[in-house]
C-alpha cells in the first residue's frame, strides 16, 4: 500500500492553484493586452467648451428696437438678454453681465451701433459690427433712475429721461454726460406746486432738432428750446400721459393717456387740445364724455402721401370687455380694425419707407411683441394679414417636456420631414416677403445633417431641422388626437394620473435609419408611430393594456458590487394566451368597489384620417390594478429589425412585439433577478388569478411560472395555468395585506398629483434642488439600506443590441439589456423567427438571462464596441414605404434586417465591449468573458444627470454631465479623461430633463421655458465657429434725404458741376469739424462726476472704428483720427446732402446770432461791411458763411481774423458768374504769397499766423490745381511741402491732445481738414497721369489726417 505524503498533497495543490492562479492572471493580462490594440485617436487638445447659439422665443421680454436702414430687429429682456434678427438664418445672443432688465433699445441707425438701458440705470453702447457683439462703452447713472431715452437720427447727442424729471445729454461717441442738463423745475410752469413726474417721453420736433418734446407722467408737456434754454410751450391735461408721437410736419403731436384717450394738440395752441378721442369708448347720446377706458399704453402717429394717417395704438379697452384678449388697433381714416392677440402686449413698433422723421413715414407693417409670440402685421393689405414668421420662436407654444438631439442623420431624412410638414402650414398670411432681411449668413463648414426633437405638455412633437447652427421646424405630429378629449372638467375621467397635461410627452425613441417613432407619455401611455408619406384611414386603433404593478415583501441588502450567479432559464411550456385589444376595456372596478383594469385615457373608437407623415401603429396602455394607478413609464426603446419595443417603470419591464400586436414579456423588477435576487426579495400582494374582461392580458402574478416559459409568444399555444405551491401561498396571503395595499395606492396617487407639471426622470430626481437635498446627495450605491428605494426599484436604461449574453457564447445573438436604478445591469435574449411571413406568424422566444453586473448609482446609458474600438449600432430596417403593392410586398419578404454582428475574420474569445455608465461610475466590460477591463468613478460628491456615448472625429468617447455642473469628457474604451470643464449648476428640473449629447461634438438643453441653448465641446466646432455665424452688419447706403440734390436744383448745374460739388463738401467739412454741443453747454460747464460714472467696455476703441458711414459716424472717426495720431479719416463725401438738410435753419439762426452779437464784438463790425456781398450769394452760402463766423466768434478766434477773410473771399470766388475774380484766383498760381487775400485782407498780411498761412495756401493751391486740369502737379508739391514738413506731426498731435491753446489747436484741425479735403476730392481731376499723380500726392501728403 503506496504512502501519502501529506506534506507533498498540500504542495501539489499549492502548485495546482499557482498554475491556476497564473493562467487567470494571463487571461486577464491578455485582455488588457488586446484592449491596447485599439488605437485611441482623441486627445485633450480635440476638445473645448463653448455655447454656439440660442433658439427660440426671448424669455420674458421687456424692450423692442428697429433699425429701418439695416433691417435689424432688437429685443430685450428682463433677464437682461438681447437678441438680435436680421434675415431668417440670422440671429445673435448677448448677455449683460448685471441680468438687469432691459428698458429701453435705441438703435444708431444705420451706424452698427446700439444703445441699451438697464434698470440698474446703466448705459451701454454695443458694437454690432461684429459677429459677436460687444460692449464699447458703459455709463453708470448713481443719483438719478433712468426712465426714458432718445436718440434722434442721425445726432450724437442721446436725451435720458429720469425718475425725478431732468434730462441729461450723453455725447454717443464718448459716452459722458454733458453739462447741460434739463432741470424739471425750469421745464414746468413756475406755479405749478407739484412735481410732474417721471420723464416718460423725449423726442425731437421732426422740423427742427432744437426743439425737444418732453412728456411727464402727471400728463403735462414741455416743448423745450435747446439754445435758448427755455420752454417755449407748456401743454396740460387731467390725465396721466403713457406715450407721445409726432406729424412729419412737426406742427402736431398726439398724446395717449391713461383713461383711454389721445389727444391731438397744434404746436402753437397750448391752451387745449385740438381733438379728443376716446378709440373703444361708448359714446353717449347726452353729449356727456364717455366711459374711461383702460389706458392707452402706446400711439404712433404715421402718415402717408396717397392717403390718410395711420394712428396705431395698443391698450385703450373698455372695461366691461372682462376676458377680451389683448387688443392692437389701427386707426385709418375713416375704419378702425382691431386685432386681438394671443398675449400681453410688450411693446410695438411701426416699419416705414423712411428713416427720415420729416418725411412722409409710408407705414408698410408692424412689429408686435407679445408677451411670448412675435407678429408681423402687413398694413398695405385689406384685412392686415399677419407675415409668416421664419424665425423658430414656437418652440414654447406648448411647454418643452422632452428633447432629444441627433446628428449625421440620413441625408434624406430632413426632405422627407419638410414635404410632409409642408402640407401642414396655415393659409392666410400676408404674400409680402419678410420684412426683416439685415444681416449675412455665415459660411456653412458642416457637411452632416442634424435633426432636434421636442415633446410637449399638449402631447405634440415637433422636428426641428438643425443643421449648421441654424433651427427650422419640419413637422409636428400630435399624439392626442388618438384620445378622446372631455369637453369640461365634469366630463374628464377619474382615472387620470395627473390634473394637468394629460397627453405630455415624457420619453422619446426614434431610430432615424428606419424611421419608427415611440414615445411614452406621462399617463403611462406608449405610442408606436411608422413613417408614411401616404395618407390613409385607420378604422379601428389597435391597442394593447398591460397590468405591470408589485410590490415586495422584506428586503436584505447585498454586499457591495457582489454579481449574483446568472440563473439559469428553465424548460416549462406553460405560455399565456395574450388577445390584443381593439377597444377599451369596460372592466372598470373590482369587486371590491376599487378601480380595476382601466386605463388613464380613453382611446378613440371612430375612424381616425391620418395625414402624411407619421401615422399610428400601436397604442399600449397601463392600467390600474385594483384602485392602484399604473406608475409613469421611466424607460423606452424601440427596436425596428426585431419589431420590438420594450418599456418599464418602477413596477417592472413589459414588451410587445409591435408586428403582432402582442405582449411578449410582462415581469416585475425582481421576477428578472430569478431565484438569485441580491436583495431577498419575494412578491407579495398577489392579484387574483382572473382574465381581464375582454382582453385576456397576463397578469402580473397569477402564477411563478419559469419565465422563460412565461415570457413566448402568444401564438405559441396555450395551456392551463400551473398552480404551483408558491402560488398558493401568495393567494392566501392576500387579505392580509390588501389594507396597506389601500393605503399605499392613496399615498401614491396623492404624490403623482402633486407631481402633474414636474414629468418624473429615470433616476426620480425630486423637484425640489436644494444641495442638502436627498435626491442630490445620496449615494446610488446597491448598498443603500433603504428599504423603500430598493422595493421602488425602477428600470432606468434598455439597449436592444447583437451580442454575447453568457460567458459560454461563441457568436453574438439577439438580446436586450436592461439598467435599473439600484445599478444592475441584467440580459434578456431575444430568439426572433425568420424573416418575411415567418415573422408575423412565428412566436418571439424571450427569456432572462440573469446578472451581468452591477455599477454605483442608477444605470444611464449602455453602448457596445467592436474590436476596432468603433461604435456598434443597433440592427436597424432600412425605412420603406408600408403600403405598397403586391411586388413591393414580395420583395420585402426576401429582405432581412441590417445585421451588425461582427465579421467572421474576428476572433471569437474576445469580440465587443460593452461600455456602461451610471450616476457614479462608468464601466467597459469585456465580452463574453463579462471581465471589466476598465472602470472610472466620476463623481463621488454628485451624480451624473445624462450620459451619451457618441462618435468624435472618427472616434468615439463618453460625455456625461453631473448635477454639479461639470461637463465631462472619457475616452473609450479605456476611460480616460479628455475634458472636465464647470458650464452649468442644476438650477431646475428643466435642464435635468432636455439635455443631452449627440455626435460630432454637439449638446443643447432648455435655456428657459422658450429657448434652447446649443453648445459645443469639439475643438474645430469651435475654430469655425466664426465663420458659421451670421454677420448682422451689412454696408447699406442710407436713403436720400427729403432734400437731396437741393444745391443742384439752386444753381441749375449738372451732377458734375464743379461749384456744386466744392460747396457742398466745404460745407459738410465746416459743419463736421467745427460742430458745437448744443448751444448753452459751453456756458453749463461740465457735469457732475457724481451722477454718473464711465465704465469702458471689452470693445474698446477698436468699436468705433467700425462706427457708420453716417454723418456721426465721420464725426467719430475724425476725431478718432486725431486722437490716435497718424489714422485716417472716412471718407467725407458719403451723405453729403444729408448734412445739407439744416444749411437753411443755420443761416437764420447765424443771422440771429450775428445781430445779438453785433455790438460786442469788433470783429462783427468786419462782416457787416461784408453784407452787401452775401446779399448777392444764396441763402445757402449765406447760412454757410454766417455759421462760419459765428463759429469763429464763439471760440474767440478775432485775431486770426485773416483766415476768416481768406476763407470767405475764396467761398465767393467759387460761386458761379463771378468771373471777376477768376484771374486773382489764378494768380495764386504764379504769385503764391498773395494767394488767398482779397481786398479787405491786404493790409493785413503781415499779421498772418504760420497756421493761417498753411491753410490759406492749401485751400487756394488746391482750387488753382483743379481749376488748371492737375497741371503743374511738382509746383504745388513743393508749395504745399514748403509749409507743411516744418511742422512737426508729433508737436502738432501733443497740441491737440493736450489742448493747451484752443484757438492754436483750432486752427491746426482746421489745416488738417483741409487737407483731408483736398484728398477727398481727388476724384474731381480729369482722368490720366496728372490726376492719379496729384490724388496720390495729397493723400500721402496728408501728414496730420
Amino acid at each position: 500500500m503506496r504512502k501519502f505524503n501529506i506534506r507533498k498533497v498540500l504542495d501539489g495543490l499549492t502548485a495546482v492553484s499557482a498554475v491556476a492562479s497564473a493562467s487567470s492572471a494571463a487571461q486577464q493580462q491578455q485582455a488588457g493586452n488586446r484592449e491596447t490594440e485599439i488605437q485611441e485617436t482623441l486627445q485633450s487638445e480635440h476638445f473645448q467648451l463653448c455655447k454656439t447659439v440660442r433658439h427660440g422665443f426671448p424669455y420674458q421680454p421687456s424692450a423692442l428696437a428697429f433699425d429701418p436702414v439695416q433691417k435689424i430687429l432688437a429685443i430685450g429682456t428682463q433677464t437682461g438678454a438681447l437678441r438680435l434678427f436680421g434675415r431668417p438664418g440670422v440671429e445673435c445672443y448677448c448677455q449683460h453681465d448685471s441680468g438687469a432688465a432691459v428698458i429701453q433699445l435705441q438703435f444708431l441707425i444705420n451706424e452698427g451701433a446700439l444703445v441699451s438701458a438697464l434698470a440698474d440705470d446703466t448705459l451701454h453702447l454695443w458694437n454690432l459690427r461684429q459677429k459677436r457683439p460687444a460692449i464699447l462703452h458703459s455709463l453708470k447713472f448713481n443719483r438719478e433712475r433712468i426712465t426714458f431715452c432718445h436718440l434722434p437720427f442721425q445726432s450724437k447727442w442721446l436725451y435720458v429721461g429720469t425718475e425725478r424729471g431732468n434730462i441729461h445729454i450723453v455725447n454717443v461717441e464718448s459716452f459722458t454726460l454733458s453739462g447741460y442738463v434739463i432741470m424739471w423745475n425750469k421745464a414746468i410752469e413756475l406755479s405749478s406746486k407739484s412735481h410732474p413726474g417721471p420723464v416718460v417721453h423725449i423726442s425731437d420736433n421732426p422740423m427742427d432738432e432744437g426743439k425737444l418734446l418732453i412728456g411727464f407722467e402727471s400728463g403735462t408737456v414741455v416743448l423745450w428750446d435747446l439754445k435758448s434754454k427755455k420752454a417755449d410751450y407748456r401743454y396740460t391735461h387731467d390725465e396721466a400721459i403713457h406715450s407721445v408721437a409726432w406729424h412729419h410736419e412737426g406742427k402736431q403731436f398726439i398724446c395717449s393717456h391713461s383713461d383711454g384717450t389721445l389727444t391731438i394738440w397744434n404746436v402753437k395752441s397750448p391752451t387745449k387740445p385740438f381733438q379728443t378721442i376716446t378709440p373703444h369708448g361708448k359714446q353717449l347720446k347726452d353729449g356727456k364724455k364717455p366711459e374711461p377706458c383702460k389706458p392707452i399704453l402706446k400711439v404712433e402717429y404715421k402718415t402717408t402721401r396717397a392717403g390718410e394717417p395711420f394712428i396705431i395704438l395698443s391698450g385703450g379697452l373698455s372695461y366691461d370687455t372682462v376676458g377680451r384678449r389683448p387688443c392692437l388697433t389701427v386707426m385709418h381714416g375713416k375704419s378702425t380694425a382691431v386685432l386681438e392677440m394671443d398675449y400681453s402686449i410688450v411693446d410695438f413698433l411701426t416699419l416705414c419707407e423712411t428713416p427720415y422723421p420729416n418725411d412722409f413715414q409710408e407705414p408698410y407693417a408692424v412689429v408686435v411683441l407679445l408677451e411670448k409670440d412675435l407678429v408681423l402685421i402687413d398694413l398695405a393689405q385689406n384685412g392686415y394679414p399677419i407675415f409668416e414668421n421664419p424665425y423658430p420662436l414656437t418652440i414654447h407654444e406648448s411647454p418643452v417636456t422632452c428633447c432629444e438631439y441627433f446628428a449625421d442623420c440620413p441625408v434624406d431624412l430632413i426632405p422627407a420631414l419638410y414635404s410632409v410638414g409642408a402640407r401642414q402650414k396655415r393659409q392666410g398670411y400676408s404674400k409680402k416677403e419678410w420684412p426683416i432681411s439685415g444681416g449675412n449668413w455665415g459660411v456653412i463648414t458642416q457637411s452632416y445633417s442634424e435633426i432636434i426633437i421636442t415633446g410637449h405638455a399638449d402631447g405634440s412633437i415637433k422636428f426641428w431641422d438643425a443643421s449648421a447652427i441654424t433651427l427650422q421646424v419640419l413637422y409636428k405630429l400630435k399624439t392626442a388626437k388618438v384620445f378622446e378629449k372631455s369637453r369640461n372638467k365634469d366630463d374628464r375621467p377619474n382615472t387620470d394620473i395627473v390634473d394637468e397635461d394629460p397627453y405630455a410627452i415624457q420619453i422619446i425613441s426614434w431610430c432615424p435609419e428606419s424611421r419608427m417613432l415611440c414615445i411614452a407619455g406621462v399617463s403611462a401611455h406608449v405610442i408606436i408611430y411608422r413613417f408614411s408619406k401616404q395618407e390613409m384611414t385607420t378604422e379601428v386603433i389597435p391597442m394593447l393594456e398591460v397590468r405591470l404593478l408589485y410590490e415586495i415583501n422584506d428586503v436584505e441588502t447585498p454586499d457591495g458590487e457582489q454579481v449574483p450567479p446568472v440563473p439559469t432559464p428553465g424548460t416549462g411550456s406553460n405560455p399565456q394566451s395574450i388577445v390584443p385589444q381593439s377597444h377599451p376595456s369596460t372592466s372598470s372596478s373590482s369587486s371590491d368597489g376599487l378601480r380595476d383594469n382601466v386605463p388613464c385615457l380613453k382611446v378613440k373608437n371612430s375612424p381616425l384620417k391620418q395625414s402624411p407623415g407619421y401615422q399610428i401603429e400601436l397604442v399600449i396602455q397601463l392600467v390600474w390594478v385594483s384602485g392602484e394607478p399604473p406608475q409613469q413609464i421611466t424607460s423606452l426603446a424601440i427596436n425596428s429589425a426585431y419589431g420590438l419595443v420594450v418599456f418599464g417603470n418602477c413596477n417592472g419591464i413589459a414588451m410587445v412585439d409591435y408586428l403582432q400586436k402582442t405582449v411578449l414579456l410582462n415581469l416585475g423588477t425582481i421576477e428578472l433577478y430569478g431565484s438569485n435576487d441580491p436583495y431577498r426579495r419575494e412578491p407579495r400582494s398577489p392579484r387574483k388569478t382572473r382574465q381581464p374582461s375582454g382582453a385576456g392580458l397576463c397578469d402580473i402574478n397569477e402564477g411563478t411560472v419559469v419565465p422563460e416559459d412565461r415570457c413566448k409568444s402568444p401564438t405559441s399555444g396555450s395551456g392551463s395555468p400551473n398552480n404551483s405551491d408558491d402560488e398558493q401561498k401568495m393567494n392566501n396571503f392576500i387579505e392580509k395585506v390588501k389594507t396597506k395595499s389601500r393605503k399605499f395606492s392613496k399615498m401614491v396617487t396623492n404624490d403623482i398629483a402633486k407631481m402633474s407639471r414636474k414629468l418624473s426622470l429615470p433616476t426620480e430626481l425630486k423637484p425640489d434642488l436644494d444641495v442638502k437635498d436627498n435626491s442630490f446627495s445620496r449615494s446610488r450605491s446597491s448598498s443603500v439600506t433603504s428599504i423603500d428605494k430598493e422595493s421602488r426599484e425602477a428600470i432606468s436604461a434598455l439597449h436592444f443590441c447583437e451580442t454575447f449574453t453568457r460567458k459560454a457564447d461563441t457568436s453574438p445573438s439577439p438580446c436586450l439589456w436592461v439598467g435599473t436604478t439600484l445599478g444592475t445591469v441584467l440580459v434578456i435574449v431575444l430568439n426572433l423567427p425568420p424573416g418575411g411571413e415567418q415573422r408575423l406568424l412565428q412566436p418571439v422566444i424571450v427569456s432572462p438571462s440573469g446578472t451581468i453586473l452591477r455599477l454605483k448609482g442608477a444605470i444611464l446609458r449602455m453602448a457596445f464596441l467592436d474590436t476596432t474600438g468603433s461604435l456598434v449600432p443597433p440592427a436597424h430596417e432600412p425605412w420603406r414605404e408600408h403600403y405598397e403593392d403586391k411586388d413591393e410586398k414580395e420583395k420585402a419578404k426576401k429582405r432581412r434586417p441590417v445585421s451588425v454582428s461582427p465579421s467572421s475574420s474576428q476572433e471569437i474569445s474576445e469580440n465587443q465591449y460593452a461600455v456602461i455608465c451610471s450616476e457614479k461610475q462608468a464601466k467597459v466590460i469585456s465580452l463574453p468573458s463579462q471581465n471589466c477591463i476598465y472602470k472610472q468613478n466620476i463623481t463621488e460628491t454628485s451624480f451624473v444627470l445624462r450620459g451619451d456615448i457618441v462618435s468624435l472625429n472618427n472616434s468615439i468617447c463618453l460625455a456625461c454631465f453631473c448635477a454639479n455642473g461639470h461637463i465631462m469628457t472619457f475616452s473609450l474604451p479605456s476611460l480616460r479623461p479628455l475634458l472636465d470643464v464647470y458650464y452649468l449648476p442644476l438650477t431646475n428640473m428643466r435642464i435635468a430633463r432636455t439635455f443631452c449629447f449627440t455626435n460630432n461634438g454637439q449638446a443643447l438643453y432648455l435655456v428657459s421655458p422658450t429657448e434652447i441653448q446649443r453648445l459645443t465641446y469639439s475643438q474645430e466646432t469651435c475654430e469655425n465657429l466664426q465663420e458659421m455665424l451670421g454677420e448682422l452688419f451689412t454696408l447699406v447706403e442710407t436713403p436720400e434725404a427729403p432734400n437731396r440734390g437741393f444745391f443742384k436744383g439752386l444753381f441749375g448745374g449738372g451732377a458734375h458741376d464743379i461749384y456744386v460739388i466744392m460747396i457742398e463738401k466745404l460745407s459738410i467739412l465746416y459743419l463736421l469739424l467745427l460742430q458745437m454741443p448744443p448751444v448753452g453747454e459751453s456756458a453749463s460747464g461740465k457735469a457732475s462726476r457724481s451722477l454718473a460714472q464711465h465704465i469702458p467696455g471689452p470693445g474698446g476703441i477698436e468699436g468705433v472704428k467700425g462706427a457708420a458711414s453716417g454723418v456721426v459716424g465721420e464725426l467719430a472717426r475724425a476725431r478718432l483720427a486725431l486722437d490716435e495720431r497718424g489714422q485716417k479719416l472716412g471718407e467725407l463725401e458719403e451723405k453729403t446732402a444729408a448734412m445739407l438738410y439744416s444749411a437753411d435753419s443755420f443761416s437764420k439762426h447765424a443771422h440771429e446770432m450775428m445781430l445779438k452779437y453785433k455790438d460786442k464784438n469788433c470783429f462783427f463790425c468786419w462782416l457787416e461791411q461784408q453784407e452787401d456781398d452775401l446779399q448777392g450769394c444764396s441763402t445757402v452760402v449765406q447760412g454757410l458763411m454766417r455759421l462760419l463766423f459765428l463759429r469763429v466768434a464763439v471760440f474767440r478766434l478775432s485775431r486770426h481774423m485773416s483766415v476768416v477773410q481768406d476763407v470767405f473771399q475764396n467761398l465767393m470766388g467759387l460761386l458761379p458768374n463771378t468771373n471777376s475774380m477768376e484771374k486773382e484766383k489764378l494768380d495764386c498760381f504764379k504769385n503764391p504769397a498773395r494767394s488767398g487775400r482779397g481786398k479787405a485782407a491786404q493790409g493785413e498780411a503781415t499779421s498772418l499766423t504760420a497756421t493761417s498761412e498753411i491753410l490759406s495756401v492749401a485751400v487756394l493751391c488746391r482750387m488753382a490745381f483743379i481749376r488748371t486740369g492737375g497741371k503743374h502737379v511738382t509746383y504745388f508739391s513743393e508749395l504745399i511741402c514748403g509749409h507743411i514738413c516744418p511742422k512737426s506731426t508729433a508737436d502738432a498731435n501733443t497740441l491737440w491732445c493736450k489742448e493747451i491753446d484752443l484757438q492754436s489747436a483750432l486752427s491746426f484741425g482746421l489745416t488738417a481738414a483741409v487737407l483731408q479735403l483736398c484728398c477727398a476730392l481727388g476724384h474731381l481731376l480729369p482722368a490720366g497721369n496728372a490726376r492719379d499723380t496729384g490724388a496720390n500726392f495729397f493723400i500721402d501728403s496728408s501728414l496730420f489726417c
